[in-house]
């Protein structure tokens, strides 16, 4: 049987929530939600007729796991509150390092599902990478075995090479998902619906899934089409910020497309 059976959760946010439900779904016992706000705790805990709390003097101090699923600004407030110092403790974050826990306990690691979480969208774990770190080999063993329950995709992943990845999927997701913002503003403004987009952005998707993104790029600025690129900036004259963005990012394209030229 698992060494991980009894999880605590500190915190009840997107990834918190998503990630319990998965713990749950897996039967493994929530025993506790800590959330500064009741509401949030109350929410989440009922869900699995666990135990919550707002006050870090009452959290569980005999839980298999304690997993901190916090915004990284809420994690080391939050630690430096807490005196379990035989608990396993593992952080979600993708640009905290693992030693965040030195001086806290001696058994800690990380737990850094790589998804992009909504709290009342459910996604399914089972091939979200799950990138893992422990300061000794029995957690990590213990880490391994708890992420094989939920995902079939798991890996060793240094803090450092964590703080990389997680600057990548800013870059893929978060930047990427503000372009569509930018998109579906320049479609309303001429009455237009963002769904005509929604097939462009399917075939973009799948598109990387078996080309590299290189060679799947398209559009003026590969070939560096100006009068193109020209008539797309005359057209964003009335929102500046759009222009600049168009400009920077269409010579970054033209530059990696011919770096070697």
């Amino acid at each position: 049987m698992s060494k991980i059976q009894r999880i605590v959760i500190l915190g009840a946010g997107n990834l918190a929530t998503q990630l319990t439900c998965t713990l749950h779904e897996s039967e493994l016992e929530i025993v506790q939600v800590f959330s500064r706000t009741e509401k949030s705790a109350k929410e989440l805990a009922n869900r699995f007729n666990s135990a919550f709390t707002t006050k870090l003097e009452e959290l569980v101090q005999d839980a298999d796991l304690y997993i901190f699923a916090l915004s990284d600004k809420a994690l080391l407030p939050v630690l430096e509150s807490i005196s379990i110092p035989k608990g396993r403790f593992v952080h979600t974050a993708g640009s905290i390092p693992m030693d965040v826990f030195h001086g806290h306990t001696n058994k800690f690691g990380v737990f850094y599902p790589l998804q992009t979480f909504s709290k009342n969208r459910r996604v399914s774990f089972q091939k979200i990478p799950i990138c893992i770190e422990a300061n000794n080999e029995e957690l990590q063993e213990d880490l391994k075995e708890l992420a094989g329950r939920i995902s079939t995709s798991q890996y060793l992943v240094s803090s450092d090479q964590r703080k990389q990845l997680h600057l990548a999927a800013v870059f893929t997701c978060n930047f990427a998902n503000h372009m569509y913002s930018i998109g579906q503003k320049l479609l309303e403004d001429k009455g237009l619906d963002f769904d005509l987009l929604k097939p462009l952005i399917q075939e973009t998707a799948e598109k990387v899934s078996e080309l590299d993104p290189v060679s799947a790029q398209t559009g003026p600025a590969v070939r560096f089409d100006e009068e193109t690129m020209s008539s797309h900036e005359k057209a964003l004259k009335a929102t500046p910020d759009f222009q600049k963005l168009y400009r920077f990012v269409s010579e970054s394209i033209f530059k990696m497309h011919n770096k070697d030229s």
